[in-house]
């Protein structure tokens, strides 16, 4: 009887040493995830949404700094008027929406 007290009390230390060793890596997934990954996914959704929400006339910025307006719309692609001149580019590249002067 007292041999089986023994390993029971054995196995319970083991355990709880294994969770006291793992729950600092869990702590730290747990708070690398909501702020990181969460406000990433987050930021990623609300491109997509507005690169899905473009409309002809639209004021854009690309990534590269480019400012136009859109004239076109295709699938995957969007062809901007800058400066009397014409741009075909790929909707990935599009960075922000703004409101442009109307002149």
């Amino acid at each position: 009887m007292f041999f089986l007290l023994e390993t029971a009390a054995a196995e319970t230390s083991v355990l709880s040493i294994l969770i006291s060793n793992t729950m600092p890596f869990v702590v730290v997934l747990v708070v690398m995830y909501f702020m990181l990954i969460s406000p990433q996914k987050k930021r990623e959704k609300k491109l997509t949404d507005m690169r899905n929400g473009l409309e002809i006339g639209d004021g854009v910025v690309t990534a590269g700094g480019v400012v136009g307006r859109i004239i076109s719309i295709k699938e995957d692609t969007v062809v901007i008027e800058s400066a009397s001149s014409k741009m075909r580019l790929k909707r990935w590249a599009i960075s922000e929406v703004e409101k442009l002067d109307v002149e």
